[in-house]
């Protein structure tokens, strides 16, 4: 028997497919599905990790458990998906040959190193289908040519998931008990998760430093033919020129001293790697976790390559005009015949060229009707991107005039597309274009006005999810396969909240605050770009997974130490943090603290005065879901207000619930959920 071993059950169906002379016969094993597909070929999926790692029971007491041991603790595998494991198991030692057709990456490896490991069985013949997209030709050309496994990048990824789990649990139990903070809502640290989270709560640190500089601007708008504006060419002043401003403001025309036209050409965009498909998801309001996730579906389903990729640049084997032919007739059908109207094809590249996998491009068309709105919002993107790279870049036709007017200079600056190029496909890009009238050199223009415009230095601006992934990997924090899921951890863990773009909670600023005081390292990206460079050199071959793996815990050790030696400060500090973090405002009664409490005996939450049993003033609240208190009053009553974050849903509510603004929940009728991304 040949058994096929897929990564997940809509790969294994979609493969068993494509391989199988006539429709495939599925096999129920438990709550799985195999799939003969005939000539003694079985094709049984995995759930991505069957396999687990984990410490042995006996250190699941979070209390009774030494640290220190728990630092060179052993570390257990164990199957998570008995119907799985059973399947793999079955086939698999009935099996002559076994076929790993997992995702062609360092988690694939592992994956169907477990494969292995589940099937148990000694001298069985193993292959690998490497493969970019499952679609027919693609997955016929991997199993006419199937390689080996490598078993160097199924070691990184394993000393990937050791090193991660031992850090995580160490350092999430010591900041957990020092501030007393355990059960459902525990402090979580990271190696990966802890930097980002430094990055975040350093930014907004900037932000409250910052002190604004005012500076003004002199604004003109001019008259020929019609309106247009002008800017002084000093741009900012940084004391106010307002004796200049009341100089030139009589003032009725200017003269047009200089009219320089030149063309401006825009680079069409290069191809999708992850990074920067993830950014372009997030500028379209899609969160890069969600982003990755729809991807993967559309991968699975056969619409697009595998996304996880650096590559920048197309391999030659892969036929574009083939692909931009297969969109006629469809949802894209103009943009195709843009495409294919050029004689030659020359595709952008970018700086990043790999042999893994080619740059996210669209395999085959999908209809508008077929898919769920939010996958087909990021097909489309990926569509719409490899047409862009495929297409001229845009020109522009660029007018600068400069007018003096009472012998100062002002700038007029206007812009028109010539030749639309790529942006004709490319429609999240969108150019301004400003049409100056015919101005010739030495020609009056009336003054319409002029405005003194006061303005202020900005801060710098919040992490948005484009720019955090870009930091993340000029950081080299996480992997494009990981960095996604570390953002959506920390908003999990209510330690960022945001959608368009992410700021701190309090109790952000404490974990962050405390860990850079005495224990810097953790915060830094240097230890964990270190670590990610080691990793890197067990997928080479060049170095072992336990030595890494020794070598990580001998680090984290020397930080343990470190932190155990100010756990008294420590304590005191972030228990201080999280008693600040639950308060949500004044009690109206007496003057105390209301705070968020957890009664033990219901254990359901509600808002409580700190001067309890003196006053008894309280607040019911939703027992779902995140509570950020919002630092100011109803508007209406003056209770305090909150926002609770349930998932992708979040509102405002007032505390009171006799309020007139509330339904019958507490949530303000004028503003109800939204959904986000």
């Amino acid at each position: 028997m040949r058994v096929i071993v897929a990564e997940k059950a809509i790969a294994a169906k979609r493969i068993a497919e494509i391989l199988a002379s006539k429709a495939p016969r599925p096999i129920k094993e438990g709550r799985t599905y195999a799939y003969d597909i005939g000539n003694g070929t079985v094709v049984i999926p995995m759930s991505g990790h069957v396999l687990n790692v984990d410490y042995p029971r006996q250190y699941n007491n979070w209390r009774a458990t030494n640290l220190n041991q728990l630092v060179n603790a052993p570390l257990e595998y164990k199957p998570s998906m008995r119907s799985i494991e059973q399947a793999v198991r079955k086939y698999g030692r009935q099996a002559g040959e076994v076929v790993i057709a997992t995702d062609y990456d360092t988690e694939g490896e592992s994956i169907g190193r477990e494969a292995l490991t589940i099937i148990g069985k000694r001298g069985i013949a193993v292959k690998r289908a490497h493969f970019s997209a499952i679609t027919p030709e693609e997955i016929k050309h991997a199993f006419s040519n199937l390689g080996e496994l490598d078993y160097d990048l199924a070691d990184a990824a394993d000393s990937r998931r050791e090193i991660d789990l031992i850090w995580g649990a160490v350092l999430t139990r010591y900041i957990s008990l020092a501030a007393a903070r355990l059960g459902h809502d525990f402090l979580s640290v990271g190696r990966v998760q802890t930097p980002t989270l430094a990055l975040i709560v350093d930014r907004e640190k900037e932000r409250r430093a910052f002190k604004p500089k005012p500076y003004w601007e002199l604004a003109a708008i001019f008259h020929k033919g019609k309106d247009f504006e002008a800017s002084h060419v000093k741009g900012k002043f940084w004391e106010s020129p307002s004796k200049l401003y009341e100089k030139l403001k009589p003032e009725k025309s200017g003269t047009v001293k200089s009219v320089r036209k030149s063309k401006k050409s825009l680079a069409a965009p290069t191809p999708f790697n992850t990074t920067a498909f993830l950014r372009a998801a997030s500028s379209i309001g899609v969160s890069p976790s969600r982003a990755m996730s729809l991807a993967e579906s559309l991968y699975t389903s056969g619409f697009i390559s595998y996304p996880r990729t650096d590559n920048t640049v197309y391999p030659s084997s892969i036929k574009l005009r083939k692909i931009a032919e297969s969109f006629r007739g469809g949802e894209f059908d103009k943009e195709a015949k843009l495409v294919l109207a050029q004689k030659k094809l020359t595709p952008t590249k970018g700086k990043k060229r790999t042999t893994d996998h080619p740059p996210i491009h669209p395999v085959a068309p999908a209809s508008k009707k077929s898919l769920p709105a939010d996958q087909w919002k990021v097909y489309e993107l990926v569509v719409r991107r490899f047409f862009a790279t495929l297409l001229p870049s845009c020109e522009l036709d660029t007018v600068r005039a400069i007018i003096a007017l009472g012998g100062e200079e002002f700038a007029a600056n206007g812009q028109t597309m010539r030749i639309p190029g790529w942006k004709a496909v490319y429609t999240y890009s969108k150019t301004k274009e400003v049409e100056l009238p015919p101005l010739a050199e030495g020609g009056k223009v009336a003054l319409k006005s002029l405005s003194l415009l006061a303005k202020e230095t900005q801060p710098p601006s919040l992490y948005t999810p484009s720019a955090l992934i870009k930091a993340l990997e000029e950081k080299s924090l996480g992997t494009k396969s990981t960095r996604p899921e570390i953002i959506k951890k920390l908003a999990d863990r209510h330690y960022i909240h945001g959608t368009k773009s992410y700021s701190p909670t309090e109790i952000a600023f404490a974990v962050v605050d405390t860990l850079e005081k005495y224990a810097p390292d953790i915060t830094s990206p240097a230890m964990t770009s270190k670590l990610e460079a080691e990793m890197s050199l067990v997928g080479k071959g060049e170095k072992e997974k336990d030595a890494v793996v020794a070598d990580s815990r001998k680090m984290l050790g020397e930080i343990l130490t470190e932190l155990t030696a100010n756990y008294s400060k420590i304590s005191e500090s972030l228990r201080g943090a999280v008693a600040d973090a639950s308060t949500v405002g004044k009690c109206p009664k007496c003057g105390g603290d209301l705070r968020i409490i957890v009664s033990k005996k219901t254990h359901k939450r509600f808002v409580g005065c700190s001067n309890y049993p003196k006053c008894n003033v309280s607040y019911p609240l939703p027992q779902k879901g995140k509570v950020v208190p919002l630092g100011k009053g109803c508007p209406v009553c003056g209770a305090p207000m909150i926002r609770v974050i349930n998932g992708r849903r979040s509102y405002e509510m007032c505390l009171n619930m006799n309020c007139p603004t509330k339904d019958s929940w507490g949530k303000k009728k004028a503003n109800k959920p939204k959904r986000g991304n």
